[in-house]
């Protein structure tokens, strides 16, 4: 599609974090599926204010992967929540479920915060509609997150 390298390798780093926090989960005994499903929403409700399925909306994207969707600061944040998830977890050794989805809004609390101090610094909104086709077609100038005029 056209990603920059440094994108594909920051998305690869974002995968390898949500494999440690998959794997955290499993030594919980937590299962596939519907609890890691939960799980995620939980986060990213916690740090971006929607769940998955709101914030793909807000994209506009159907089947596609909301990560690959993400800009850089998004998935940064989202990695963030996650890797901070993987860590409360490892260092409280929750012992179900409802334990787990406590963890997890601590995760993304984490998240939250420094995404609102970078909000109060920048003045802009993290959580946008910007998505791989608006930047990748150069609608989008991703630095300054605004939309390019056409000509």
């Amino acid at each position: 599609l056209g990603y920059s390298e440094a994108w594909i390798n920051q998305r690869l780093k974002s995968i390898e974090i949500r494999k440690e926090l998959t794997d955290e989960w499993r030594k919980r005994g937590l299962k596939e599926g519907q609890q890691f499903a939960t799980l995620t929403d939980i986060i990213t409700k916690a740090w971006a204010g929607k769940t998955t399925m709101e914030y793909k909306v807000l994209k506009g994207l159907k089947k596609e992967n909301l990560r690959d969707n993400m800009t850089n600061t998004e998935l940064i944040l989202n990695m963030l929540a996650e890797a901070s998830t993987k860590d409360i977890s490892a260092a409280t050794n929750p012992e179900n479920f409802e334990a787990s989805k406590l963890v997890a809004k601590q995760g993304g609390h984490v998240a939250k915060v420094a995404m609102k101090e970078l909000e109060a610094k920048t003045g802009k909104k993290v959580v946008t509609s910007l998505n791989a086709t608006k930047i990748l077609k150069g609608i989008v100038d991703e630095e300054k997150g605004e939309i390019k005029k056409l000509h």
